[in-house]
């Protein structure tokens, strides 16, 4: 879900040739999500292979990540940990509305209504262990580095943008701002139809076109409401950066409004300020095990053997063409 922040950030379009020879963080669970949602038939139904099993996320893993591959572009996977255990209440209503979407989706299908059927599918995406122990495993044969993350995973690769082992998050939620990544790149889909132009947000033009610091950004987002907090009623991101202009801080805005949040300000701050990140991990970038991505994807989840060598193939022509110090 994330900070709903589209109201007071400025994006710019990026020309994605521009990302070229750029190491990107990818938000696992955030892309995951997306292809659960996107990749499925008419019906709204996940691609499945014959045993039954899920393969939308190793649909899009394999031919996004190839594309991105191709054009120079060096992906990095960041996985999400532990969640903090402000979150599982927001987890709780996301298995509210998942449970009610259910029931829609099933009452669409029975009436024939694929468009309204694919709507409420997409609200039924969930991300369990095997979706994610499947993700890791098909980005190690493709030689593409993944990080496991403490805890959040956009916290940790804000982290490394913010380092400097990375020069952006690619990410649908405004969150990496709070967590302090530098940059954060939304849109980013091979399509041969994109609907929405790539957009990056710098963290330091969005402070100085609103004149507030980090800090304060992560006090509008916690009184509009995060993954961690209710927020405050009827304050969003527009209204919540005129109180905190006036008013400084999170905890002047309280006094002012004479209202107070379910948990102790400062412990929804650190959340952001300080998150739980690690330096324990590695990125390098490997040739790709062409047989074993076959046998896989091929023998074991039925995808089409000539799509799945093309998307292998431009994994192999990156690499080939570029110097092994430069790319690996």
């Amino acid at each position: 879900m994330g900070v709903k922040f589209k109201d007071i950030t400025t994006p710019k379009e990026l020309n994605i040739k521009e990302l070229n020879s750029k190491v990107v963080t990818i938000d696992a669970s955030n892309i995951i999500y997306q292809f659960l949602s996107s990749v499925r038939q008419a019906d709204g139904t996940p691609l499945k292979d014959l045993n039954g099993n899920i393969t939308s996320h190793l649909n899009g893993i394999l031919f996004q990540t190839a594309s991105l591959i191709d054009l120079g572009i060096k992906p990095v996977y960041v996985f999400d940990g532990k969640a903090p255990e402000l979150k599982h209440k927001t987890q709780q209503k996301r298995i509210e509305v998942k449970k009610k979407s259910k029931v829609e989706y099933e009452k669409a299908k029975q009436e024939g209504d694929n468009e309204k059927a694919k709507k409420y599918a997409s609200r039924l995406v969930h991300l369990n262990n095997e979706i994610i122990e499947s993700s890791k495993k098909l980005l190690s044969l493709m030689g593409v580095p993944f990080v496991q993350a403490p805890s959040e995973g956009e916290a940790q690769a804000s982290y490394m943008v913010d380092k400097g082992d990375s020069w952006a998050v690619v990410s649908q939620d405004y969150d990496c701002l709070q967590f302090g990544a530098t940059r954060m790149i939304r849109n980013l889909t091979i399509t041969k139809k994109r609907n929405k132009s790539l957009q990056i947000i710098t963290l330091e033009d969005t402070l100085n076109n609103l004149e507030i610091t980090r800090e304060q950004l992560v006090d509008i987002a916690i009184m509009s409401g995060t993954d961690f907090n209710e927020g405050l009623y009827n304050i969003g991101a527009k209204r919540g950066l005129k109180l905190i202009k006036k008013h400084q801080t999170l905890e002047n805005v309280l006094k002012h409004l004479d209202k107070t949040l379910e948990v102790e300000p400062e412990i929804l701050q650190n959340i952001f300020l300080k998150p739980d990140v690690t330096d324990d991990y590695k990125l390098k970038w490997n040739p790709p095990k062409k047989q074993k991505i076959l046998d896989y994807l091929c023998g074991e989840h039925d995808f089409t053997e000539e799509r799945t060598i093309s998307a292998i193939k431009k994994i192999q022509n990156q690499t080939s063409q570029t110097s092994l110090e430069q790319w690996f």
